[in-house]
């Protein structure tokens, strides 16, 4: 024996006691032989019994659950445990009896004793843990069921054999006996399985003693379990804690986000921002290091500790630190360690995958053999099997920790951008738009996080590359080099293509920012917008956007599409060139080299295939890490160099400003920022307002009053204390300023939450507090108006309230904070006299009397009221001192002071009035409307699918299919050949010729891997032939091969480049109609559904139907034909194997059907709580002043947290469900490789085999498993962005629209006169909702002055809502000359008028944009207008008439802002104008010059002014007065005001209060 090597085979005979010829017979007379009974059906079932049992051992202990025990447990535990004594016996006597078989019976028994004792331990464990009150998990008894066979097989062998009958043979007659009684044992566990026996026991958590009722929950809810902890290894491994969830999704029952796992501990959002936090600290404390060592040291700890705004006093140091701090260095401290070490586990994989071709070589091989033995094919088919089933366990886990990770990454991100907009100083945030600071958080945060997905594949696929080059030589030799000189030649063409990829994406996300920025502000604007018929003009805008967007996507996808052409065609290309060049250095072919061969380049593709995309990927990631590194890089609010901390000389000093100046511009040291836009023309950076030399001394519980015509930098002082802007000079000195301040800002900044959320502010709810503030606040009656009081919900930025209610909720919200100081930016300017003298009372000099305050206003006559009054001009204080020194300043006329600054409260005419909006919150179903948005349940429809048919074009969409089938089918049909050829050559060479490749029969695959010489010995044992010498019959099938493969290469072309064409057809059609009918939509769906909702339609599911859709259709449509041609080759050359196919089939149908149903909900759920962290964070930055100002931040970013935390638990569980669905599908695909594998060893013993078509089937087989998967996850992927469809297809088809088209043409001079008259006109803005005009009827003569007044909720604005018909009636006409308004087409009537809304607002866009959008009018023209509104100064100051506004008109004041849309109206040449009083925020000097303006400039034009001062409808020809809808008087001003009686005459009554 010395010297002999010792094989497997040899090992199993000693085992077994067999022949070495053949070791492991399956079948011995009449039965299963003992060898194979023992390690089939005995050793390995007991093996996976003690694994699966260990699994169970750490199942966490439940000690509440006591209401029930069952019997059945004790029973299982003790069963278990007899049979492990049971076996120990039969151990004894084998020892004792000296049989032959007696290693076999040890192994068998010794697997057995493991496993019956961990068994038992397992039975233990779960009895006391929340499988108590169940049968327990279902797989130990489908375990235990499989041991059975072997007990069955073993007694039967028992009582043939008469030697254990043999009484005189005790030890045979033991074991006999231990064999039945461990089948008794065994039935007796099953039954305790079937009937468990469960019987209630006295509850110590019971209510009382008569009362059985469990006081907590028996049955613990899906959305109450943590997700994975706690679970066991084969748990985690097959995703069983998963299958709860998956189960109430098919139910039907995933519907809200609290349905879904809770996170895992290490994936919970907070402790992820605490990780991510430290680290951030750890790299900003090195860098100061590296940078500073000698004056920083790491004792000094970080200006950002627990979200406080302290900063180091070196501020420049800090400032390089911040600087010198990279994102991408910090996500690698906090998450590199765990991801780099899953590096292993995709080597691993990847080296397992290459394991399939070199067991094909091996296989092929041993069919062409006929005298090969029968255990070399069952090797190589274990060996198959044994590969492909760890290499699909590895990947699985490899990607479901690298998701984890990924997730990880994600929260940290998102929750770092949303901690820096909360702490950026506001001069450094003026350099982006708010759309662009949204965007960090939704696109480039998500590119980012793909980058974690394609690192790994970065080095994974060189080195994948590198081993099939290898492979491929031991195969075929240097005939490799000729198709790898093709694939290398692509190398430049890639990265040419890659980087115009990258440069056309650039400018894409750069117009597509521009598009999202323009919609944003078009949606806010959109009342105004319809008020001027301004749609069709900014659709083309738009359009001209989209276009400009549309250009580069064409560009990328075509782009796209030479890549798809290239790498696509390359199979074909690689395999033609190097069979050609292995023939023509006179080889011969076989199935064993050509197969193996075409598996080898297959995986020799997959990295050439796959490396553009993560070239693109990682190329998209580095310019979305930059994007947001940028913004993570601006300076933060340095609050403590900002504010002196010296107190000043006198102790009551509140507030002092000694020599202080400020800028809104942020300081620029590189010179590569242009100015915000937001405060200064670009072109212009001496533009913006600046405060200069300001010194102001406010002492403790004063009132300080701030006066100043509009523009002169009232808001910009209060902005100055709060820390807004930047200081240029001198000190500012606050008391208490940690504390912060109550800051009620000129625009109100109202949460979408209810009215008391808003009022609270995240503060503890005090009733009696509350109640004073309310009252203080005079919103008691508003809240009795309310369908729910202070529980009603307010829609998005207030919109269901108006303007004088959310004016006094944002007051009410600052009194509750109970701060020291008190900054009032204009509060009195929304409401009329007896709420401003009420404010003034009960609320400023009230409930504030002992504060300090600050007040900013108009309203000249309470400043007598003030202990201090300052007079602002040109950004510098001109006069401070005391009432009496100030006031003949301001006054415009002294003696009719409290006359003059008489006003109603603002009636917003873009949105309903109190009773009005009262009217449109649901009482109970307010979620419905404005609340949370409602996803579709079900699956998809077909509308949806047939929708983008109809969209990419029906003939296209043909084409494309068509392309796609004559693609697979000639790619198929060639392969087909080769194997004819194949074939072809086997019969007609001789078996020796055949027999020099094969390798000899005791060596393995894997040894001829690395044996001397390996797979190319063979090539120099042959003698090349010259190419004359090459047969005819050779060159036929080279020639119909050659053209099989280009015409395979042109339908891929066709196919690359039609499906490119579709996809941008198909996102030009989308947007259009989404577009369209958006700008059509009524009034009532803008005031019901949040515009963050509107514009996700526009931003996240257009960029899914312009780039995610069309990249996932295209994978899911190869994959399906790809699959068809797939099953159709391997079933036509092994038809055997339709047997396992059939049942895998149905399997696999039942699995993805199973895992769709919540897949689909689960992404609906992903998409509905995203759009709550961008809206949240859009409302952040909105009312960023006020969260700052009140010392809110950290409560905003635990919300942000927390609604982070719902779309992570969504986004887990899709990820989980996705691996889910990936281990089992992988589980088919090895099943069906075993089938073929055994399928070809068993005929190749029937000699009934083609080695050419075996091979094919199995080259196929071994991809398979990718191709099952993939299938399904570009399924479910194509579905999840078809949800993108579905829901612009909703709003394209759903969303109702105003009636465009009109019925009565009218001549283009028409209204020549300006008659107005309502006849009998009701409406009421929903069905069953009272009328807000209830049967109104007056006539307004043509050039007649009307004025129209009423208290709050009278139907004021609703006329003019009317007369635009931006609500329709119900009842009655509206004539204009004579014509009934309902039949002109909408577009001329609203032309035809003009309208000065009181909302005052602008687009972001140069003056000229927002006076004259059309470009009608001349540059003298719209400077004249200016002119007469007194803005020409402060145009030419900006930069003339080119000058940017910025968004939302943020350059100028809100008083500047409502002048400018006085000059839009005075451009028009209507002769119908209506007035919602546009000057409530002007000075009153201005104020009067203005009344001057519009009665001169339109004293022969009919003029409707809805009155906010009386004193500015005292002239008017006549006054409408409503009430209740209702006209209930209407005469000349005189007249009414002379009746005592008059509603007139009680509205002037107030006045002067």
């Amino acid at each position: 024996m010395e010297g002999q090597w010792v094989g497997p085979a040899e090992i199993i005979s000693e085992l077994c006691h067999t022949d070495t010829q053949d070791p492991f017979p399956v079948w011995r007379n009449g039965t299963f032989s003992p060898c194979f009974n023992q390690v089939v059906f005995g050793s390995l079932p007991y093996a996976a019994v003690a694994v699966v049992s260990a699994c169970y051992l750490s199942t966490p202990r439940c000690t509440y659950l006591q209401a029930h025990q069952s019997y059945g447990w004790g029973f299982r535990a003790a069963s278990a445990l007899l049979l492990w004594l049971l076996f120990i016996g039969d151990v004894v006597a084998v020892a004792l009896l000296q049989d032959p078989n007696i290693y076999l019976d040890v192994l068998a028994d010794g697997c057995a004793i493991i496993a019956w004792l961990v068994h038992f331990g397992a039975m233990v464990v779960l009895q006391r843990s929340a499988y108590r009150c169940t049968r327990g998990p279902p797989v130990l008894v489908v375990l235990v069921v499989l041991l059975i066979p072997n007990l069955v097989i073993t007694v039967t062998a028992y009582v043939q054999n008469s030697n254990y009958l043999d009484l005189l043979q005790v030890l045979r007659v033991l074991r006999l006996a231990m064999a039945v009684a461990r089948a008794a044992l065994l039935l007796v566990y099953l039954l305790a399985f079937v009937v468990p026996c469960i019987r209630g026991v006295r509850d110590p958590m019971s209510i009382n003693a008569s009362d059985m009722s469990p006081l907590l929950p028996q049955r613990i809810s899906v959305g109450e379990m943590v997700a994975e902890d706690g679970s066991g290894c084969l748990s985690r491994l097959l995703y069983l804690w998963l299958n709860p969830l998956l189960q109430q999704g098919e139910r039907g029952e995933l519907e809200r986000p609290s349905d879904v796992y809770q996170l895992p501990k290490r994936l919970r959002t907070a402790a992820v921002h605490r990780r991510f936090r430290r680290c951030w600290e750890d790299c900003q404390k090195g860098a100061a290091l590296r940078r500073h060592p000698e004056t920083l040291q790491p004792s000094e700890g970080s200006g950002l500790q627990n979200g406080s705004w302290t900063e180091p006093q070196d501020g420049a140091a800090r400032e390089e630190v911040i600087e010198d701090v990279s994102l991408l260095r910090v996500l690698h401290r906090a998450f590199g360690l765990r991801y780099y070490s899953l590096g292993v586990l995709k080597l691993a994989a990847s080296m397992l995958a290459f394991a399939g071709p070199l067991l094909l070589s091996g296989l092929i091989g041993f069919m062409e053999s006929e005298a090969a033995p029968v255990r070399q094919g069952a090797w190589c088919a274990a060996g198959l099997f044994a590969s492909t089933f760890v290499s699909a366990l590895l990947r699985n886990v490899f990607v479901f920790e690298v998701s984890k990770v990924s997730l990880e990454a994600r929260a940290a991100v998102v929750s770092a951008i949303y901690g820096k907009a909360l702490r950026v100083s506001g001069s450094a945030l003026a350099r982006f738009t708010l759309g662009e600071v949204v965007n960090f958080m939704s696109t480039d945060t998500d590119r980012l996080v793909n980058f974690f997905n394609s690192f790994h594949e970065a080095w994974s696929l060189p080195f994948q590359f590198a081993l099939a080059l290898y492979l491929l030589y031991l195969q075929v030799g240097v005939a490799f080099l000729g198709g790898l000189g093709v694939a290398i030649l692509l190398v430049p063409l890639n990265k040419v293509l890659a980087s115009r990829i990258l440069e056309n994406n650039k400018h894409m996300l750069t117009h597509k920012d521009n598009r999202v920025k323009l919609m944003t502000e078009v949606l806010f604007g959109i009342r105004v917008l319809k008020f001027y018929n301004w749609e069709q003009h900014f659709a083309q805008k738009i359009g001209e956007c989209r276009k400009r967007e549309l250009s580069h996507l064409k560009a990328i996808k075509y782009l796209d599409a030479v890549c798809v052409y290239t790498w696509s065609a390359l199979p074909v290309v690689i395999s033609i060139l190097t069979f050609v060049t292995y023939v023509l250095l006179g080889n011969q072919l076989t199935a064993a080299k050509v197969f193996t061969t075409l598996a080898l380049v297959g995986m020799l593709i997959l990295p050439l295939n796959s490396f553009p995309w993560v070239l693109n990927g990682t190329l998209e990631a580095k310019v979305s890490l930059d994007r947001i590194q940028r913004f993570l890089r601006l300076h933060n609010q340095d609050l403590g160099a900002y504010y002196n901390k010296d107190a000043p000389e006198d102790p009551l000093s509140s507030l002092e400003l000694l020599q202080a100046s400020f800028s809104w511009q942020a300081p620029d040291p590189g010179g590569t920022h242009s100015p915000p836009e937001e405060q200064t023309n670009s072109g212009s950076p001496t533009g913006s307002l600046l405060l200069s030399s300001l010194n102001l001394s406010v002492q403790k519980g004063r009132l300080v009053a701030v006066v100043g015509k509009v523009g002169c930098g009232k808001s910009s002082l209060l902005a100055a204390i709060s820390g807004e802007l930047q200081r240029l000079g001198g000190s500012v000195y606050v008391a208490g300023r940690t504390e912060g301040f109550g800051l009620a800002a000129q625009e109100p900044w109202i949460q979408h939450a209810t009215v008391r959320d808003n009022v609270l502010f995240g503060r503890d709810f005090d009733s009696t507090f509350y109640q004073t503030v309310i009252e203080a606040c005079a919103l008691s009656d508003d809240l009795n108006m309310l369908p729910s009081g202070d529980r009603t919900e307010v829609g998005e930025n207030g919109v269901t309230l108006s303007g004088g209610q959310k004016s006094r909720l944002a007051l009410a919200r600052a009194v509750y904070m109970d701060k020291e100081i008190y900054l009032l930016d204009d509060p009195l300017a929304a409401v009329d006299a007896d709420v401003a003298h009420h404010l003034m009372e009960k609320c400023i000099l009230g409930i504030l009397g002992t504060k300090t305050r600050i007040l900013c206003t108009h309203r000249i006559e309470f400043l007598d009221r003030a202990d201090v009054v300052v007079l602002m001009d040109n950004g510098t204080i001109v006069k401070i001192g005391s009432p009496s020194e100030v006031l003949p300043l301001v006054e415009a006329e002294p003696k009719d002071r409290k006359n003059d600054s008489n006003k109603k409260e603002k009636d917003v005419i873009h949105q309903k009035e109190e009773q009005e909006s009262s009217n449109e919150l649901p009482l109970e179903e307010g979620p419905e409307d404005s609340g949370e948005e409602q996803k579709q349940v079900g699956g998809l429809a077909w509308s949806v699918f047939t929708a983008y048919w109809r969209a990419v074009g029906g003939a296209l969409a043909a084409s494309v299919l068509f392309s796609l089938l004559l693609m697979q089918a000639s790619k198929n049909v060639s392969e087909w050949w080769l194997s004819h050829w194949i074939s072809h050559l086997k019969s007609n060479s001789s078996g020796a010729a055949v027999d020099v490749d094969l390798p000899p029969p005791h060596q393995s695959p894997l040894l001829l891997l690395f044996s001397p010489g390996g797979l190319t010995s063979p090539l120099s044992l042959r003698e090349t032939s010259s190419l004359g010498n090459m047969s005819s019959d050779v060159k036929f099938y080279m020639t119909v091969y050659g053209s099989l493969a280009t015409a395979n290469t042109l339908f891929t072309a066709a196919r690359a480049f039609l499906f490119a064409y579709g996809a941008i057809c198909a996102a030009a059609v989308i947007h259009d109609r989404l577009l369209g009918r958006v700008l059509k939509a009524t009034v009532t769906f803008y005031d019901t559904t949040p515009l963050g909702r509107v514009l996700n339609r526009f931003s996240s599911d257009m960029y899914s139907a312009d780039d995610s859709l069309p990249f996932v259709l295209n994978i899911l449509l190869a994959n399906v034909f790809g699959l068809l041609g797939m099953l159709v080759v391997m079933t036509y050359g092994l038809p055997w194997l339709l047997l396992p196919l059939l049942p895998l089939g149905a399997l696999y149908y039942r699995t993805q059907r199973f895992y769709r149903h919540s897949s689909r909900e689960l992404k609906r759920l992903c998409s509905l709580t995203l759009s709550p962290v961008y809206s949240h964070f859009s409302e952040t930055l909105a009312g960023l002043s006020t969260v700052r100002a009140s010392g809110s931040a950290a409560r905003f970013e635990e919300e942000n947290e927390q609604r982070l935390e719902q779309n992570q638990r969504c986004l887990f569980a899709s990820n989980a469900a996705m691996q889910w669905l990936d281990i089992r599908l992988q589980m088919i695909g090895v099943a069906l490789v075993t089938g073929i594998g055994i399928i070809a060893v068993v005929q190749h013993q029937f000699k009934s085999i083609d080695p050419g078509l075996v091979g094919l089937s199995l080259s196929y087989a071994l991809s398979i498993t990718n191709l099952l998967s993939g299938l399904i996850f570009s399924f479910a992927q194509t579905e999840m962005q078809m949800v993108s469809v579905e829901r612009t297809e909703e709003y394209s088809t759903c969303v109702p629209v105003e009636p465009q088209d009109g019925r009565r043409q009218v001549p283009p001079e028409w209204p020549q006169h300006g008659r107005v008259e309502f006849s009998g006109a009701a409406l009421a803005y929903r069905p069953g909702l009272p009328n807000a005009l209830d049967g109104v009827s007056v006539e307004v003569l043509p050039g007649e002055r009307v004025g129209i007044v009423g208290r709050t909720g009278s139907g004021k604005s609703t006329l003019f809502l009317a007369l635009f018909r931006m609500v329709e009636l119900n009842q009655g006409c509206v004539l204009l000359d004579g014509v009934d308004i309902s039949q002109v087409a909408l577009s001329q009537l609203r032309s035809k008028m003009a309208v000065i809304p009181q909302d005052p607002f602008l687009f972001s866009g140069s003056v000229r944009d927002n006076l004259d959008p059309c470009g009608r009018h001349s540059d003298p023209r719209l400077l004249d207008a200016l002119e007469q509104c007194h803005l020409e100064q402060v145009v030419r100051r900006i930069g003339g008439l080119e000058a940017e506004v910025g968004e939302k008109g943020k350059s100028l004041s809100v008083g500047q802002r409502q002048l400018l849309c006085l000059a839009r109206a005075l451009l028009t040449e209507a002769n119908v104008l209506c007035i919602d009083e546009a000057t409530a925020s002007v000075d009153q000097k201005t104020d009067m010059l203005l009344q001057k303006t519009i009665r001169d400039m339109f004293k022969d034009r009919t003029v409707l002014t809805i009155a906010h001062r009386l004193n500015t409808i005292m002239d008017s020809d006549r006054v409408i007065v409503m009430h209740a809808g209702k006209v209930v008087e209407f005469d000349t001003p005189a007249a009414l005001s002379q009746r005592d009686d008059s509603f007139f005459h009680r509205l002037l009554g107030g006045r002067g209060a």
